[in-house]
């Protein structure tokens, strides 16, 4: 072999060598900085909690090799956060915790960003709604309780907060288009602060019922003030065992309200990957499922692929209510 033949040899299989290695190396892409969780709100949130929650069962469980940090970034209902994220467009160290809002915002007309400028990584937990009466209200069943808004909704105002268009106020309006109620008709009263003003207004008879988080009824439901109508969870709740879900009362409804993760947008196909294989490992974790209970969390898991589709689904059902109820800008 001469040598001009030779140093050709040696120069192809240094280039496979190195394309090989590279290969390699993007295929087992993983963070190499400090992984960055955004919490889009103030600590002690719902948010927060998230963000933090999957901080200490990624550490505990040395599932990552760098130390992870969260950052509060109020402002926007979530919106602030989540621009912050977008600007950090094929960068795979940072992270979101994210929730119905993210569709909410974009139909209210509230934010222009969608969860098409970021990437879907995973939904993690739950908490269910309800619809709760005084517990000395006439109406026993979803039934009866819609039957009496169809035939008077002016008799049974009911409250919401902190603003239309949210998670509570949208679980009402599918329940009701299911009991053939004109989701136009209802009469809500807003309260800003919440079951804070809500759970006062309805013990006091101001308002006919509240529909509002099942974990915020549950004190007044417990001392036998509160009666649930139903609740939105897919099977019944060890909790509260004599509340049935609106499937048993023959509506198709089961509503989570959720909160997940999301990455920067223009993520590679290995750091989505690496993502996606993490959490799906971490909610397995006992750390994980630990933290879940403690918090009175249900577990809510989608993978990247599935919360994607479930996203956009979502997208589309409440664009079409909140379009027929008149409050999509």
């Amino acid at each position: 072999m001469n040598k001009k033949r030779a140093l050709w040899m040696v120069l192809f299989v240094a280039t496979a060598v190195v394309f090989a290695t590279g290969t390699a190396l993007a295929k087992d892409w993983k963070p190499t900085k400090a992984i960055e969780i955004i919490a889009p709100a103030g600590p002690g949130g719902g948010w927060d909690m998230l963000a933090r929650t999957v901080q200490k069962a990624l550490t505990d469980e040395k599932l990552v090799d760098k130390p992870i940090i969260v950052t509060n970034k109020p402002g926007g209902g979530g919106a602030t956060g989540w621009t912050y994220l977008k600007g950090k467009k094929g960068h795979g160290e940072y992270l979101a915790a994210t929730s119905p809002l993210i569709l909410q915002n974009n139909l209210l007309g509230k934010s222009e960003l969608t969860y098409n400028d970021v990437t879907p990584i995973a939904c993690l937990m739950a908490e269910w709604e309800t619809i709760a009466v005084k517990a000395d209200a006439p109406w026993k069943t979803g039934k009866e309780f819609f039957e009496a808004i169809k035939k008077n909704p002016a008799s049974v105002p009911v409250g919401v907060g902190p603003t239309l268009g949210n998670d509570d106020h949208i679980q009402f309006l599918t329940i009701a288009q299911a009991f053939n109620v004109d989701p136009k008709t209802v009469k809500f009263v807003v309260f800003p602060k919440t079951a804070a003003e809500q759970i006062p207004a309805i013990l006091g008879g101001h308002i006919g019922a509240i529909t509002i988080s099942m974990a915020e009824t549950l004190e007044q439901v417990k001392a036998g003030k509160l009666r649930l109508l139903g609740v939105s969870s897919p099977e019944r709740l060890a909790v509260i065992p004599d509340v049935p879900t609106w499937k048993e009362q023959g509506i198709d409804l089961v509503f989570p309200h959720w909160r997940g993760l999301i990455a920067a947008p223009g993520l590679t196909d290995e750091q989505l990957k690496y993502w996606d294989t993490v959490i799906g490992k971490m909610v397995q974790t006992k750390t994980w499922k630990d933290l879940l209970k403690k918090l009175d969390w249900d577990s809510f898991y989608q993978n990247a692929a599935d919360h994607k589709v479930f996203l956009a689904e979502s997208y589309k059902s409440q664009d079409n209510l909140l379009t027929s109820v008149g409050l999509k800008k």
